[in-house]
């Protein structure tokens, strides 16, 4: 609230009263959470209300030593705009000199004084005659903020005056005070802890400053480490943690003019508007990675730090900062399939196939929140005698009264949180039907589970199982964990092959699926050995008399033997195919020639039929057991 004519100063007034009444008006707002401009500018006005023959003004001084105009309501703009900038000084006019000496200076003649020679020009056509200027000082000393009286007579300060400007002096200190407490709050609400990079709020804050620009000013890059895990689980957190410094501090400088912020554990954006790097974005994104190459010491283990980008422009497709954001962690996913450790921009058939994906992930949550996934069954049989000898589990979904393949919802498993809940939820369906075979008394070796690599990367996959089975009271001999070639392989993370050698040496059976599908060869089981191998149907397929596949799968099956690897041959669909892998070897096998996968009750009944009795001795020869 303002000071009423009646309480301008006048002969009998009460100075006390009017000075009390300045400082609750200005500690009311500072109270109330008024910014430190509005403050200033208030207290401003009210002093030139108080005495109407000064012209008042604040000048803040920054840490550089130079001068920024912060309230004067009634100084021409001009002149405060030429005051922004000036260097403090003995010679920098009455503010200047008064923030340097850290003492109050009275000019009492603008255009006589020595201190203002360089200045008067920029004073004296607007009538300022006389400038009297007390510094403001922070509890160190130092010199944060000049408060000054101006004059249009060539003169120096009243006592009256001095009286108001010694209150004016400590009501600035304490709103500056305060905006400083409330600016170092912010930085702390908008600063990562542990890399001193902004965050994740500063992030979101920064991109909504970004709406409604123009198209094509500014691109984001998401960025995630890719050995963060890793170096984690094997050196420790105190690693991890000197990981991400020295890779924030990297990409930071690698990104420059572009601001990086810290946005999740192992997660960064970087925000690009400079002509340069938006001109040759897969440049920047190299310049970015190039930078994280070199080897760091983190808590005494050498490390290269990893990370794959994914980048999306604010263009007229992507209008939206929202769009944009949504359109970058796109790209970085697909990058972190398809290109790890390198680079991928996002584009519209990208941001096609993520929706689906997207889509695939939302139905397969919600299809585990509610019991829709059932577990069904195809049996791996003798070749010879058709005897069941064990079973694979295979996921389906049920819509409605439709009941869907894994292949429909496959992309869904991408997704490491679903990923892994589908295998616990197949686990918990083997397990509780394993339970029902065995009170039964039904003859059966083992059911195969397939597993993802985000099952092994968690590196909790074989406790899940343990517990699941141990809550159904099922020895974990009636299992295998079955791998694909390309989980086995890992994409070259050694993590991968340590958690499976890791189930192997728990007593845990591992077989390898889809062999001859991707990369991996009989030299990789010599370092990551497994128990089975099962041969994909691509071979299958192309089984010919003096064939390359044949002499293939007839060299595999030698080897394997001697490895003491069991074989099981995978999509037999016909009787000359049964004759041609028989001929070769080969004892196990499963196919629609002897039977689709099933649900459990009829899995039952094919158990019950078909089941190999014989002891379990002898069983062991011939099952898919080593």
């Amino acid at each position: 609230m303002g000071l009423a004519k009646s309480d301008l100063r006048r002969d009998g007034d009460d100075t006390e009263s009017i000075l009390l009444q300045l400082q609750n008006t200005i500690l009311r707002m500072i109270a109330k959470g008024a910014s430190l401009d509005s403050t200033s500018a208030a207290l401003c006005s009210e002093v030139e209300r108080i005495l109407p023959e000064v012209i008042c003004s604040v000048l803040i001084v920054d840490p550089a030593g130079l001068l920024h105009p912060l309230a004067g309501p009634s100084l021409p703009d001009r002149y405060s705009h030429a005051l922004d900038g000036v260097m403090i000084g003995p010679l920098s006019g009455s503010c200047g000199t008064a923030a340097y000496l850290r003492a109050e200076v009275a000019a009492v003649d603008i255009e006589t004084d020595v201190r203002w020679a360089g200045f008067k020009h920029l004073a004296l056509p607007h009538g300022l005659r006389a400038c009297w200027s007390s510094p403001i000082c922070d509890a160190a000393g130092s010199a944060i903020a000049t408060f000054a009286f101006y004059y249009r007579d060539a003169r120096g300060p009243t006592a009256f005056e001095r009286e108001v400007v010694a209150n004016c002096v400590h009501l600035t200190q304490i709103a500056i005070d305060r905006h400083d407490r409330v600016l170092e709050h912010q930085r702390r609400a908008f600063k990562d802890a542990l890399t001193g990079h902004p965050n994740r709020a500063a992030y979101h804050a920064a991109l909504n400053e970004l709406e409604g620009a123009a198209s094509g000013s500014w691109a984001l890059f998401v960025l995630d480490l890719d050995n963060l895990k890793i170096v984690n689980d094997t050196f420790g957190h105190h690693a991890g943690d000197r990981l991400l410094q020295v890779a924030s501090d990297r990409i930071a400088g690698a990104a420059r003019p572009g601001r990086t912020f810290r946005i999740g554990g192992d997660e960064f954006a970087v925000i690009l508007q400079a002509g340069d790097a938006l001109r040759d974005l897969e440049a920047t994104a190299m310049h970015i990675l190039d930078s994280l190459e070199p080897s760091a010491d983190c808590g005494g283990h050498i490390v290269v730090p990893r990370a794959t980008i994914g980048g999306a422009v604010y263009s007229q497709d992507n209008p939206t900062v929202e769009r944009v954001r949504q359109n970058a962690d796109f790209a970085l996913y697909h990058a972190k399939e398809t290109s790890r450790g390198g680079f991928v921009r996002y584009s519209a058939g990208l941001g096609s196939n993520m929706t689906r994906r997207m889509e695939a992930i939302r139905e397969l949550s919600s299809a585990l929140r509610e019991d829709r996934v059932e577990a069904y069954y195809q049996p791996i049989f003798r070749l010879d005698t058709r005897e069941v000898v064990g079973l694979e589990a295979l996921c389906r979904m049920r819509i409605g009264d439709t009941v869907v393949s894994a292949a429909s919802f496959h992309e869904a498993t991408a997704d490491a949180q679903v990923a892994t809940s589908l295998t616990a939820r197949m686990m918990t369906l083997v397990a509780v039907d394993l339970r029902r075979w065995l009170d039964l008394g039904i003859p059966f070796q083992h059911v195969g589970i397939n597993i993802s690599s985000a099952d092994l990367s968690n590196g909790s996959v074989g406790q899940v199982l343990a517990a699941t089975f141990d809550r159904e009271g099922v020895p974990l001999d009636h299992v295998i964990l079955e791998v694909t070639e390309t989980v086995y392989m890992g994409r070259g993370d050694q993590a991968i092959q340590r958690a499976i050698r890791s189930l192997r040496a728990s007593g845990i059976r591992v077989a390898l699926d889809d062999f001859g599908t991707g990369f991996a060869s009989l030299t990789h089981l010599l370092t990551v050995p497994v128990d089975v191998i099962k041969i994909d149907k691509m071979f299958v397929d192309h089984l010919e008399p003096d064939g390359v596949s044949l002499t293939i799968v007839e060299g595999l099956i030698r080897i394997a033997k001697k490895m003491g690897i069991r074989i099981v041959a995978e999509g037999i669909e016909t009787e000359e195919q049964v004759g041609q892998l028989r001929a070769i070897g080969c004892v196990l096998g499963q196919g629609y020639v002897f039977s689709p996968a099933v649900d459990s009750d009829a899995a039952t009944a094919l158990l019950l039929e078909h089941g190999q009795r014989i002891s379990r001795p002898a069983i062991a020869s011939i099952s898919i057991a080593r």
